[in-house]
Order: C-alpha cells, then sequence, then structure tokens
C-alpha cells in the first residue's frame, strides 16, 4: 500500500471518493468537504490546512482519511486547550497539530474510509506510521481522531492510541407510528410538557414549513443564513460557515438537506437546517430574531422527530451539548476520540488523566440516564 497527501478535495475525483464515502453519512461526501475548502470556510486562513490521505494499491484508491493541519483548536468539540496550555508551559509547541474530523461537525461516523474486502488494521496502521514519520520530519506534536465510530476507536485504540469519551444525547425511533404514538411512552409529566411546548407554538401564531434543499429558494438561503449569523453573534463570536458554504451545498447534495423555517404574519423568524443520512437525522444549525417561547424545541427537536418517523430514520442525532434534550427523550451516548502525542512523557500523562476523566464521564452517562422520561417497566 501506498499513502499518497493532497492538499484539497479539488485534487481527488469526486467519483473515486464517494466509491468509498458513498452518502449514508452526508458530511463525509466529496461535496460536503469541497464546499468547506472552495467557499473558505476551511483554509489557512482560519486554520485548518487541508492535509488528506489517500492510501493506493495497484494504482487504485483503497482508503482514504480527512486530514487537516490545525494551528488552533477552535470548532473541535472535543476540548485539549489545557494540552495546548501545558505544552506551552514546558516550553514546547503544540501547534500545529494534525487533527483528523469532520471540520466543525460533532457527529460520530467513519473517520478512516476502507474499501470491502481490504484490512482494515493494515490500513490503519499503515495511515498511523504515515503520519508519526510525517510529524517527526516536520515537527507536529500529535495526532488526534475526533468522533469516529466505536468499532474505529476500538482500532486505534489497539495501536496504542489514548482513547478519550464523551457523552451526547441522540434520539431513537423504535418503530413509532406518529409522534403521538412516541409520547405514549413517556410518563404523564413529560408527555404534558411537550404537548404544551408544541400547543404553545401555535398559540404564538408560529407556523412550521420544512423545506427539502433541492426547494430552497435563494431568499430563503439568505434568510436562514442571517439566522444562523445571529446565534454566533449573541455569543459575540463570528459564523464558522459563510454563505457561500450553504449556496454549494444546496446545490450539490441539496437532496440531503431538510430546511425548517419558522414563519409569523407572513414573515420568517427562525430557522433549522438538518442533514439526513442512511438511517440517521443529524441537526446541525439554528437560529432566530428573536425568542419565541418553545420554538427552539419544535424547531429543532420536534419538526426533526416528525420527519425521523415519517421517513422510517432510526436515530436523530441533534449534535453537542445540550441536557434539556434529556426529557424529552434524547438518550445518552458515548462518544470518542483518539489521540496519538509525540512526546512520550507528555502522552503517559494525558493517558492518565484520560484514565481518570473516563470514570467521571460514565458516571455522569449513568446519571443523565436516570432522568430520563420513558415510563418505568414494572
Amino acid at each position: 500500500m501506498e499513502v499518497k497527501q493532497i492538499n484539497g478535495m479539488a485534487q481527488i475525483d469526486g467519483k473515486d471518493w464517494n466509491r468509498l464515502a458513498g452518502d449514508a453519512y452526508p458530511f463525509l461526501r466529496h461535496a460536503f468537504l469541497l464546499a468547506l475548502e472552495q467557499s473558505g470556510s476551511v483554509c489557512a486562513q482560519t486554520g485548518w490546512i487541508p492535509a488528506h490521505l489517500l492510501v493506493m494499491a495497484e494504482g487504485e484508491l483503497v482508503a482514504f482519511m480527512p486530514l487537516y493541519l490545525k494551528q488552533h483548536s477552535w470548532g473541535e468539540y472535543v476540548f485539549d486547550q489545557q494540552w495546548a496550555q501545558a505544552y506551552q508551559q514546558h516550553g514546547l509547541n503544540y501547534y500545529p497539530k494534525w487533527l483528523t474530523a469532520i471540520p466543525l461537525t460533532p457527529c460520530q461516523g467513519a473517520r478512516i474510509v476502507i474499501k470491502t474486502g481490504i484490512d482494515p488494521v493494515e490500513v490503519t496502521h499503515t495511515l498511523l506510521a504515515f503520519i508519526k514519520q510525517l510529524s517527526e520530519q516536520r515537527g507536529i506534536s500529535s495526532w488526534h481522531c475526533l468522533f469516529p465510530a466505536p468499532q474505529q476507536a476500538e482500532q486505534l485504540r489497539a495501536l496504542g492510541l489514548s482513547i478519550r469519551e464523551g457523552v451526547q444525547f441522540h434520539w431513537f425511533n423504535r418503530g413509532y407510528r406518529d409522534f403521538n404514538d412516541f409520547l405514549q411512552t413517556l410518563s404523564a409529566s413529560k408527555r404534558k410538557m411537550l404537548k404544551r411546548e408544541r400547543r404553545r407554538v401555535e398559540e404564538q401564531g408560529v407556523h412550521l414549513l420544512r423545506i427539502a434543499g433541492a426547494e430552497v429558494s435563494a431568499a430563503q438561503w439568505q434568510a436562514f443564513f442571517q439566522f444562523y449569523t445571529m446565534t454566533y453573534l449573541k455569543w459575540g463570536s463570528q459564523p464558522y460557515l459563510n454563505l457561500a458554504f450553504f449556496q454549494q451545498i444546496a446545490a450539490t447534495m441539496g437532496e440531503q438537506l431538510l430546511l425548517v423555517l419558522a414563519v409569523k404574519d407572513d414573515k420568517y423568524v427562525g430557522a433549522a437546517l438538518s442533514f439526513v443520512g442512511g438511517d440517521t437525522m443529524y441537526g446541525r444549525y439554528w437560529g432566530c430574531y428573536e425568542e419565541y417561547n418553545s420554538l427552539h424545541f419544535e424547531a429543532c427537536y420536534y419538526q426533526g422527530l416528525d420527519y425521523c418517523i415519517e421517513h422510517g430514520l432510526k436515530r436523530f442525532d441533534s449534535g453537542a451539548q445540550g441536557e434539556h434534550k434529556i426529557s424529552r427523550g434524547f438518550e445518552p451516548i458515548t462518544t470518542y476520540s483518539a489521540h496519538w502525542l509525540k512526546d512520550a512523557g507528555f502522552a503517559k500523562a494525558i493517558g492518565e488523566f484520560l484514565a481518570q476523566e473516563q470514570k467521571s464521564v460514565q458516571l455522569y452517562k449513568q446519571d443523565a440516564a436516570s432522568y430520563l422520561p420513558f415510563k418505568q417497566e414494572i
């Protein structure tokens, strides 16, 4: 096997890439990663330098791994800034670092994509050896793989990497016929709460439109982007993505986008954008002009649950954080990241830290599960 490094998605044919990637996980599609780069959302100026790895065998692409050279830790959702500070205090450079992740997207999925019939252990070992060699040559501190699928996390653990655990909240479709069928699985108090929240949105004169990405008009994309931008500005920061990115994915992969628009008095007052995968819906971006009672829950969660039930999707991945999701039926699940640090002393210290942190994470997950709203079985 031969490893080849490219500095952008434009250097690999989309058909070759997608032949391995498929479309069940939208964030690995060539069109998605290409739009990040061509829009300027992901580039050297934003601190994300593309350096993707291709694995070739007899001239054929048999595996690939998204890879970025990072100058900071923003937009990753796995926080290692304390590690960077510790490096600095010891006179060492933590940045630049290698990062395998979907930029700005904390959604679990494959991070090393391998052709069927090719040994995944051999491919993973080959890529890791390449990264280690490159790190020695270029003085790069570390490699981090964020939100890999559980099986890949275990493969990386077996190769000696430190594994970090986290918790997200996902909703699972257990064959519900409709939203009311789902409500019947909840305790009486939580069932009443969800009904009240949906009713309050209607009482405020707000109704929701669900629009497939390919059918969203230019004016509606502009409205969505304003809402998306406002979410960041409210917290005193700048948005990671620009309008050009959303316009490009609308044109190239609109069939996997779902826009929910909130309308009051014939004016858009909020929006939520999701991606639709093979069996999973991914809630990603939200914003509004002003706060309406329960609108966030309706636009970001209940509309998504309706869509999953109607289309037979098995899971709703609503992104990072959000303990308020628990009472609405989103269950805690374990997420993973894998870490290799070139400095043996720091690798040992961080490995010990992660072993202790894992105990706290699992206790938190157990505690979160105790607050789920489902009826208790006798």
